[in-house]
């Protein structure tokens, strides 16, 4: 009896121990948290790229030749466009601060005579859309949004050394996880408490759902972003890079989207007189919403896993204000490893803790 007890010390007095170990690394770990995560998300999207490479080559050029793509796709377009960006988000901020904005719309408006008509179709509801309804909400949409993205760009550009220095560091950690990422994660598993069934299960669950929805929402970002500012600029709009960055952004939230840009858009447009260009806005809209959304995003995605659209919607919104332009990603991975541990609880654990009755 006594020797039992004292095994039970012995190992409460061990678990103390190893978990003040572990608080200690996560402490000692904590300032290189957004390389480290980083890290883990771009090896988990280029590990298929690193195996079909790794086929034909040893494993240590391969893991290298994975680093390069990664540095070209992401570091030097990120290095071409920031300057480009700052700059044209801050103009925005400042047409959205001064009066320019408001002196625009006043003549577009005025000049159109579109509020007399619209004023006449809501009259009979009691209601009345005035001039300066329309400057405020445009001018405080445009200092917002510009405000934002030039403080996200200002970070990056005041901070450069800190950003190469933590970019390479990531493809570092990279070029290792790819060699050795299935040692680590076979050394997580052995020390881990769970069942390997339940330890495989939670891996490949959250794999699915983070590859699922970063590939998904990513990709359709990128080609939303891209196909949006190309539109712009063939319209002769003014900062296309930045309203094309903006919508990729907006691409992200499956709720608004792109259309928080392409619809005031329209309205400009209606109201400068080019109808035919705003038309053509409506239809480029209608049709890139419909193929991203019900043609290309299930075909990315798959059928395998899912998120509810609201939940999307509220963990990016909560990333952005949490973590800064990287709560786009961060937002749905910890959503992700909730989903994927509750799924595991409802398999494995749920019955036997539910009382009996």
């Amino acid at each position: 009896m006594r020797g039992a007890r004292s095994s039970d010390i012995t190992l409460w007095v061990f678990l103390a121990y190893f978990l003040l170990s572990i608080a200690l690394i996560a402490w000692l770990f904590w300032p290189f948290g957004s390389p480290l995560i980083m890290a883990c998300v771009v090896t988990g999207l280029f590990n298929p790229l690193f195996k079909r490479i790794n086929r034909r080559s040893v494993p240590w050029l391969s893991s290298l030749g994975t680093c390069a793509v990664i540095f070209l796709v992401v570091f030097v377009p990120i290095i071409l466009f920031v300057g480009i960006l700052a700059q044209e988000a801050f103009d925005l901020y400042t047409m959205g601060r001064t009066a320019e904005i408001s002196d625009q719309l006043q003549r577009l408006v005025e000049g159109s005579h579109v509020l007399d008509r619209v004023n006449a179709l809501l009259a009979p509801f009691g209601f009345k859309v005035s001039v300066g309804q329309f400057q405020g909400a445009f001018s405080e949409l445009g200092k917002n949004v510009g405000l934002f993205l030039f403080e996200q760009t200002q970070t990056i550009t005041s901070n450069i050394l800190i950003f190469i220095v933590n970019f390479f560091f990531m493809l570092l950690v990279c070029y290792y996880l790819f060699l050795d990422g299935q040692r680590l994660l076979s050394f997580i598993f052995d020390v881990s408490p769970l069942p390997k069934v339940q330890e495989e299960r939670l891996v490949a669950r959250f794999q699915d759902m983070a590859g699922a929805i970063l590939i998904g929402n990513g990709v359709s970002a990128i080609i939303q972003g891209v196909l949006g500012g190309g539109v712009f600029a063939l319209a002769g709009l003014q900062s296309p890079m930045l309203w094309g960055v903006i919508m990729g952004l907006l691409a992200f939230l499956p709720i608004v989207g792109i259309g928080v840009v392409f619809l005031p858009a329209t309205v400009i447009l209606f109201l400068m007189g080019r109808f035919g260009t705003g038309i053509g806005f409506i239809v480029f809209y209608i049709v890139i919403t419909l193929s991203i959304e019900y043609l290309f995003k299930p075909r990315i995605v798959g059928k395998r896993v899912q998120m509810h659209t609201m939940l999307v919607f509220l963990s990016i919104i909560g990333g952005l204000k949490l973590f800064g332009i990287l709560g786009i990603i961060y937002g749905p991975l910890v959503v992700t490893a909730f989903l994927t541990l509750a799924d595991i609880y409802q398999h494995h654990y749920q019955a036997s803790i539910a009382p009996e009755g």
